[in-house]
């Protein structure tokens, strides 16, 4: 079995960390995004005027993206995790000799 690199491993774990914090933030944004296309949803189905419904379907394109964007987030981290997983399988920690 051959010896995980550490510093392989570090970077890793720091990539790893950092598209958390970017799932996050995104998660928290396309929630807020979603409650506002409910919001608007609504004043869609209450106005009827063209700008209210151009509103919603370009604030409801965005809300795509962002979903697109958050499963590529996700996908990332699930695979960095994979990664780091497999490279702590092959772990051969130095005992006290080197």
């Amino acid at each position: 079995m051959a010896k995980a690199n550490p510093r392989l491993l570090a970077n890793i774990q720091r990539r790893l960390v950092a598209a958390r914090e970017s799932q996050r933030i995104l998660e928290e944004q396309v929630q807020t995004w979603n409650e506002a296309l409910d919001d608007m949803r609504i004043r869609t189905l209450v106005s009827e005027t063209p700008q209210v419904q151009a509103d919603y379907n370009e604030l409801s394109k965005h809300v795509v993206a962002a979903r697109t964007e958050l499963q590529r987030r996700s996908d990332e981290v699930e695979h960095l995790v994979r990664e780091r997983d497999e490279l702590l399988r092959e772990w051969v920690p130095k005992d006290e000799h080197g």
